[in-house]
């Protein structure tokens, strides 16, 4: 089993920066890649972005050159930066930790982008 925990979640204007953190515990050994996800009200979950453990990332496009996402092993511990924020941003925002043979998710925290 893994245990994610995020935390940065909040209330943003609209070109502000939030920073996400996921910290994983438990069986980390079993990630191969962890990621961000988001889900607006009334639409699908849908990626953000992954990191693999040998440090490759992907973006989805409505992110890219806006949003990082990063690792630190040390502490077993992903980051999401965020910056020039829209309101379309606005979502609940979850880690997950792709794993052999499961995925696993935390229970997500809620990001406003609002004037």
């Amino acid at each position: 089993q893994v245990q994610l925990v995020e935390s940065g979640g909040g209330l943003v204007q609209p070109g502000g920066s939030l920073r996400l953190s996921c910290a994983a515990s438990g069986s980390i050994w079993l990630i191969y890649a962890m990621g961000w996800y988001r889900q607006a009200p009334g639409k699908q979950r849908e990626l953000v972005a992954t990191i693999t453990n040998d440090g490759r990332r992907n973006y989805a496009d409505s992110v890219k050159g806006r949003f990082t996402i990063s690792r630190d092993n040390a502490i077993n511990t992903v980051y999401l930066q965020m910056s020039g924020l829209k309101p379309e941003d606005t979502a609940v925002y979850y880690c997950a930790a792709h794993g052999t043979p499961f995925d696993y998710w935390g229970k997500g925290t809620l990001v406003t982008v609002s004037s």
